[in-house]
């Protein structure tokens, strides 16, 4: 009989439907904060169902002999090292949709709160000071909200706002034009809605890309008066800076759910005027809190009895009996997905993935799936397997998917082509006694194995070009395990894929570019 873990709040709900089908269950909701108690008793469980509050970090899953899967009853997995369970053969799920009404009414309400300074009226008029002409509100009606990510949270508030009567620009490079006019927003570059929005409300999640989306540079272009909600991720805002833009008046007011550091017993932005703070409660509603355990333990007792993955972020959601045809062909598609959502520099307007071979008398719904998760994960890394088409498909970007019988070199052939910046990228990868390997780059023809840390270069074909490169990476420290190189002909366009075993240096990756001979270069992780 499997045995899981519950290491945090649950519904008495979800602890019975583990019961009723056949799982043992150890429900200690208490013990999530407590890592050291965690570390000494997991090795006993098959599952660990968790919310927020239990940290899975590398030293508790090395001790996590016979866990096979870990479920997060919500969104957010920042609380989980995904690539330490990965490389155990653990199963990491989450519950993708669950509380996505919940989170995005919580904005709405900041917004309000803000908007009319509810907690500051509260207090006053419960002290029986009565100070109407103090608390002046400004109305949302005909205000410009402005929506940093329109996915699936950030359309839900969208549709809100626009029952406000409010009109809502929107700033997602993966919003398409035709999205956008589908749900009656407005897509607008960064710089235009700093410009215009009266309000801010921020919907991505927290990547290198989104870190201090607000930065200091940019709450200075905002409009002077502007209200800012952060529902989203901690670090999407530069909080010191936003606590000089409230007392200098540059932001009006501004409303958090999140913070940087969590819990926040303590915060820059704490005692700064016109300034509303919750405990994290995007997803606290009993609505909420009950689909997603609900959810969680659905899908845990179903790969823990029989095998089947629903909501996985790190392997694609197939049933027990395909997994192991599919699984090689999964792991190629995801990682030639991933290396085409890292070369998608100027966002992603159209994807197009082929099929050649044997490869197409598969189930290649999960192989799309599986490619799709890796175009999507740079810059949504909450995305998974089940949750990108879905996810695609919100944004309004086109997805065309074709199959060709026969591969004219290989037995199978997966083929992505991503348009960015008004230009396509095409990549394309094959399996070789059962590992994913790199075929072809812009029809290049090269046969390359993934590496963790890729260096992926787009040259001319001249002389010096091999030696230069050596010896920046062997000046800096960098060493190189594989080296692959394709050309279209002599001295005409080439690319060179190396795989190395440290990351170079900014200052080194520029110096890189600088080569006369480059064109394109990028540093890739899988």
């Amino acid at each position: 009989m499997p045995k899981v873990l519950i290491s945090d709040e649950l519904s008495d709900a979800a602890v019975n439907i583990f019961k009723t089908r056949g799982i043992e269950v150890d429900f200690q909701p208490q013990l999530g904060p407590d890592a050291a108690k965690l570390k000494e008793i997991i090795g006993n469980y098959d599952g660990l169902a968790i919310r927020s509050a239990t940290k899975v970090k590398a030293d508790i899953i090395a001790a996590a002999k016979n866990l096979k899967v870990i479920g997060r009853a919500g969104i957010g997995v920042d609380n989980v090292d995904i690539p330490a369970a990965t490389a155990k053969g653990i199963v990491v799920m989450n519950t993708p949709f669950g509380n996505s009404i919940t989170t995005a009414e919580h904005a709405i309400a900041l917004m309000f709160a803000a908007a009319r300074q509810v907690p500051e009226a509260n207090l006053s008029t419960q002290a029986g000071k009565w100070e109407k002409n103090r608390f002046m509100g400004r109305e949302l009606y005909a205000k410009t909200l402005g929506l940093i990510g329109c996915g699936n949270i950030g359309g839900i508030v969208a549709d809100r706002a626009l029952g406000l009567k409010m009109k809502v620009v929107a700033y997602d490079p993966f919003l398409s034009a035709e999205r956008a006019v589908q749900i009656g927003v407005e897509k607008v570059e960064l710089e235009e809605l700093l410009a215009r929005a009266d309000m801010i409300s921020l919907h991505v999640p927290l990547t290198d890309k989104t870190k201090n989306v607000l930065s200091r540079e940019n709450l200075a272009k905002t409009k002077r008066g502007v209200i800012i909600v952060n529902a989203a991720r901690g670090g999407l805002v530069d909080e010191q800076a936003l606590r000089e833009a409230l007392e200098s008046e540059q932001v009006a007011a501004a409303a958090f759910d999140v913070f940087t550091i969590e819990p926040a017993k303590e915060n820059v932005l704490f005692g700064a005027p016109n300034f509303i703070a919750t405990p994290h409660l995007g997803a606290s509603t009993n609505e909420a809190q009950e689909n997603v355990a609900l959810q969680v333990a659905e899908q845990m007792s179903d790969y823990l009895l029989t095998g089947a993955v629903t909501n996985a972020l790190n392997m694609a959601s197939i049933t027990a009996e395909e997994a192991p045809r599919l699984k090689p062909f999964a792991a190629l598609a995801e990682k030639l997905g991933a290396f085409a959502g890292q070369i998608a520099d100027e966002g992603l307007e159209e994807v197009e993935i082929e099929y050649e071979g044997d490869v197409t008398k598969l189930n290649m719904k999960p192989l799309t799936a599986s490619a799709l998760a890796g175009i999507l994960r740079p810059l949504l890394q909450d995305v998974n397997v089940v949750s990108a088409p879905a996810l695609l498909k919100e944004r309004g970007v086109p997805l065309t998917e074709s199959t060709r019988d026969a591969s004219p070199i290989y037995d199978s052939l997966i083929r992505i082509k991503v348009k960015t910046g008004g230009k396509w990228r095409t990549l394309g990868g094959t399996v070789v006694a059962g590992a994913p390997k790199i075929a072809e780059v812009k029809g290049m023809q090269l046969e390359a194995p993934f590496h963790p840390a890729m260096l992926f270069i787009n040259n001319s074909d001249k002389p010096g070009f091999i030696g230069a490169l050596g010896t920046l990476l062997g000046e800096a420290g960098v060493n190189i395990a594989t080296f692959h190189l394709g050309r279209e002909d002599v001295g005409a366009d080439a690319i060179a894929l190396v795989g190395i075993d440290q990351a170079p240096s900014d200052s080194v990756l520029t110096a890189i570019k600088n080569l006369p001979q480059v064109r394109y270069a990028k540093l890739l992780r899988f």
